[in-house]
């Protein structure tokens, strides 16, 4: 990416979400990362995002366990490195990766089809949690 587009990506954080909690949270976690720590945050999340392609080429259902363990990878990954981010809050941004074509399109250009299976998969995860960890 970038460093124009990345800029881009900022300013449009800032006024979708620029006066929520989270939004503070991951301004205050990010300032003071590394190149090195940007590099293995981008590295771990091209992990999950490999790992995800590669359970929907091999037909694994989303709401099974290896869909939904790498759903929480993924929600541990941004409540980890950004913000707090809870199930539900991970349900809610999975329906930003369907419908916000920019999304749709990052997962899909890897594996057609991919958006839809990450939405899937982090709803299942986030049932999953709801009725209690298993």
């Amino acid at each position: 990416m970038t460093e124009n587009m990345e800029e881009q990506h900022r300013a449009e954080a800032e006024r979708r979400w620029g006066g929520t909690e989270a939004y503070r949270e991951s301004a205050k976690r990010t300032q003071g990362y590394s190149d090195a720590q940007w590099a293995e945050i981008k590295a771990d999340m091209e992990r999950i995002e490999a790992d995800f392609a590669i359970a929907l080429a091999d037909g694994v259902a989303p709401d099974t366990q290896r869909a939904m363990d790498l759903a929480e990878q993924a929600r541990l990954h941004i409540d980890e490195r950004f913000y707090p981010c809870s199930h539900a809050m991970h349900a809610a941004l999975a329906d930003m990766y369907t419908a916000d074509e920019r999304f749709r399109a990052h997962y899909d250009d890897r594996l057609e089809g991919l958006a839809d299976f990450v939405a899937a998969a982090v709803k299942a995860n986030a049932g999953r949690w709801e009725e209690g960890p298993k």
